[in-house]
């Protein structure tokens, strides 16, 4: 769909020269003589941009400017004038205007003025998008901490709901920094235990003497500094759930007395010789594979078939590509509201970036990458060189190198077919990218000579 461009000028010369300059870009055109026919125009027809003169009868440009920066914040408006003065300008750029031009007009700046300002407002409207699709999607998982419309995640997300509400014990794989914490917070948070208690045991962070003792507590004098009775987690977790992280790390000492949990529900305390019995249901979590980890002798076969009742495998952020704008528009919010800064959108080489990064750190390093780039972004808007070095420079590796004194077709060409590559031949998606409609690709091919297979 073209869009559409408001001009407002007393001048008819000055209204149909821009006129006409506009629509040889593509644009549709409205025009008005003064700003009360300007506003009555906004008021009635779709416009995507203003361009008005400042002195005109009946209402000014000054004026039209304030009711449009109030009645339509978003909507970008560029004023002319043939009286410039800096704080006739700097006036303007306050109530509201993206820039200033002097008559007579430089045509060509202002083409890329405008250009760059409706990019910029497509920018805000996908961001808006975004964040309603998020707000639908936590609404209708039932759980609103894990973000993902990507076919893996809907059926991960379709079997948490089936398994949540029965007993089984549920084994969470994959690899660091996928979300398994998440996805265990949700399987009690639909269970029929969510009011019982949800214990969290990180076991990779405690050696094997202090796991036990923190899984199955100690009795007063049982070791050195026992100086009283300590509960267990699960005994903490009696009537709720525990949640094993990093499983694949304790010793086979300790995988003994959890393989007896799981077979008779009971266990006694470090020193004790009293039978704790409780009704505690397990999750538990790895990035290890377990099954090459038993072949070595390092992790009981009977324990993890125990376990592993239910397997969930989360998969890594680099295959589920779809769920990426979704994550960034979540994590943008929550930490522009934690540090007090007004971020709105992603620039399209920022997002382009962080499509194409392969994320080896998973959702975590997506987390802290836009947490990073919110503290220190410049504009309202997340730039390329906001990001993290590593990934802008991947980005920046996709560049076309051209040849000084080619011409412009030339240049045009290289990167058509350079984009084309790195797009896989995908057409919709090269077009995309180059900011054109498809049927303009297509005829540039022709008009190329550019191999389409």
């Amino acid at each position: 769909m073209k869009r559409s461009i408001l001009i407002c000028d007393d001048e008819k010369n000055i209204r149909s020269g821009l006129a006409l300059a506009m629509e040889l870009e593509g644009y549709e055109t409205l025009s008005a003589e003064d700003g009360q026919q300007a506003w009555t125009l906004l008021n009635k027809e779709s416009v995507d941009l203003v361009i008005t003169d400042l002195r005109m009868p009946k209402v000014s440009g000054e004026e039209l400017l304030k009711k449009i920066s109030s009645a339509y914040p978003r909507l970008p408006v560029i004023i002319l004038t043939g009286h410039g003065t800096i704080e006739t300008a700097v006036e303007a750029m306050r109530d509201g205007a993206i820039d200033f031009f002097t008559k007579p007009v430089d045509l060509d700046r202002l083409t890329l003025v405008v250009k760059k300002a409706l990019s910029t407002t497509d920018l805000y409207a996908e961001h808006e998008q975004l964040k309603r699709e998020v707000e639908q999607l936590k609404a209708r998982n039932r759980y609103d901490r894990i973000i993902g419309k990507s076919q893996k995640m809907v059926a991960l997300m379709d079997t948490v709901s089936q398994v949540a509400p029965t007993k089984a014990s549920v084994l969470i794989t994959g690899e660091s920094g996928v979300g398994k914490e998440l996805v265990a917070d949700a399987i009690h948070g639909l269970s029929n235990r969510s009011n019982g208690p949800f214990i969290k045991v990180h076991c990779a962070a405690l050696t094997s003497s202090l796991l036990e003792s923190e899984l199955f507590g100690h009795e007063k004098g049982s070791f050195t500094g026992a100086v009283k009775d300590k509960r267990g987690r699960f005994e903490l977790a009696d009537g709720g759930t525990i949640f094993l992280d990093e499983i694949g790390e304790i010793d086979l000492a300790t995988q003994v007395k959890l393989l007896r949990v799981l077979q008779e529900k009971q266990f006694e305390r470090v020193g004790g010789e009293k039978p704790i019995t409780v009704d505690v249901r397990i999750v538990c979590a790895t990035n290890r594979n377990l099954p090459q980890e038993i072949e070595k002798g390092n992790f009981r076969e009977d324990l993890y078939y125990r376990l592993n009742v239910v397997h969930l495998d989360v998969p890594p952020l680099r295959e589920r590509k779809d769920d990426i704008p979704l994550l960034m528009t979540s994590f943008l919010a929550q930490f522009s509201q934690e540090n007090n800064r007004s971020i709105e959108a992603f620039s399209a080489q920022a997002k382009r970036a962080l499509l194409s990064y392969d994320w080896p750190g998973n959702i975590r390093e997506l987390r802290n990458c836009i947490e990073s780039a919110v503290v220190l972004a410049r504009t309202n808007v997340i730039e390329l060189e906001d990001l993290p070095m590593h990934i802008s420079k991947a980005q920046n590796t996709s560049n076309v190198s051209l040849e000084v004194g080619i011409t412009l077709a030339e240049a045009e060409k290289q990167l058509i077919i350079s984009t084309l590559a790195q797009c896989g031949g995908n057409k919709t998606k090269a077009a995309q990218m180059l900011d054109i409609g498809r049927k303009t690709l297509h005829r540039k091919l022709q008009e190329y000579n550019i191999d389409e297979a």
